[in-house]
């Protein structure tokens, strides 16, 4: 006698679907990153990213409280400097308001872990992330200014240093400046795997950072590669990373599985600006759930082998997971 199989016994109530759920998604697996600007009093809601604020520095520390009482363990750190260069030098300056907000963030809540972004590009008059040579990012002459830029963020309390910029031996130099500088337990999280993606657009209008000309297409990696990432990845992590990120994370969860195949190192992925700005735009005009398609987006990074999630819905989802 032929038996039927029943799959469905197992997703018959809500109590037995919790008993087998296979990937659980928790506030603990979220950083929230947040955007400090110059000035003071500030909070002012970003038009593209409904829902996400500039904050003045002296904003921060309730932030922060609010972002740990709810159970979120990190928060990113993205900012827009008083001045701009054609080097990006106020992105190691110690009175900029990156470093001052880690400064404040760490007095308020020291449990609460920081992770500095290490980039050029908000903070050059060009909008690249690396030193110019004529209209090339000369990858070479960037790198000191990334160590610089690192060992600031972490002598203003940063638990993690995540170098965005794309430029090939990153993570080796800020390793060994890190090192230098004493901070040998400041962790690097390297975005290895950036792809040159059309989701970073409400970003570049919160941070300031679009490139005043061409695009990032030579340092970035190509949208339809991923032996290519899987080569970043190894690098990296030989280079001495101790977090691998693939982003953006929706439209490369192939990338996040076969990187987490390959690699013994924890994944984070960055649940991007566009990816956010589409969930809310549909959400504001009622075409979807917008606390269902968050929950199911977010879990299908985890399941993808994502442990760290970067995203805009951090302080949302984890008041719904918590409910």
């Amino acid at each position: 006698m032929n038996m039927i199989q029943r799959p469905r016994r197992l997703r018959i109530s809500s109590g037995m679907r919790d008993l087998v759920r296979e990937t659980e998604l928790s506030p603990r697996d979220f950083v929230y990153p947040i955007f400090v600007v110059p000035g003071e009093g500030i909070k002012e809601e970003i038009p593209s990213m409904p829902g996400c604020y500039h904050y003045s520095v002296d904003q921060v520390a309730d932030l922060a409280r609010e972002i740990a009482a709810r159970g979120i363990p990190a928060v990113e750190v993205f900012g827009l400097p008083a001045y701009k260069d054609e080097i990006g030098s106020s992105a190691w300056d110690m009175t900029s308001p990156v470093q001052r907000a880690m400064t404040a963030i760490k007095e308020a809540v020291p449990q609460l872990l920081v992770i500095g972004d290490v980039c050029l590009c908000q903070y050059t008059t060009h909008g690249h992330c690396g030193e110019l040579n004529d209209h090339y990012v000369d990858n070479d002459a960037t790198l000191p200014h990334l160590v610089q830029t690192a060992v600031s963020q972490a002598r203003a309390g940063a638990d993690i240093i995540a170098p965005s910029d794309m430029m090939d031996g990153r993570i080796a130099a800020i390793r060994a400046g890190l090192d230098a500088e004493g901070f040998v337990n400041t962790s690097i999280m390297s975005y290895a795997v950036k792809y040159a993606s059309g989701y970073y657009g409400p970003f570049r209008d919160a941070a300031d950072s679009a490139p005043a000309f061409g695009d990032r297409r030579q340092y970035q990696m190509d949208p339809a590669n991923v032996r290519e990432a899987l080569k970043e990845a190894a690098l990296d992590v030989q280079e001495g990373a101790d977090i691998i990120m693939v982003k953006p994370a929706l439209a490369y969860l192939d990338v996040v599985r076969q990187v987490y195949d390959r690699t013994d190192r924890p994944i984070a992925v960055y649940n991007v600006s566009g990816e956010y700005a589409m969930v809310k735009a549909a959400a504001a005009n009622g075409w979807i759930d917008e606390q269902r398609i968050v929950l199911e987006t977010l879990t299908s990074m985890k399941r993808a082998g994502a442990k760290i999630i970067i995203t805009y819905h951090a302080i949302d989802a984890a008041e719904w997971l918590s409910a």
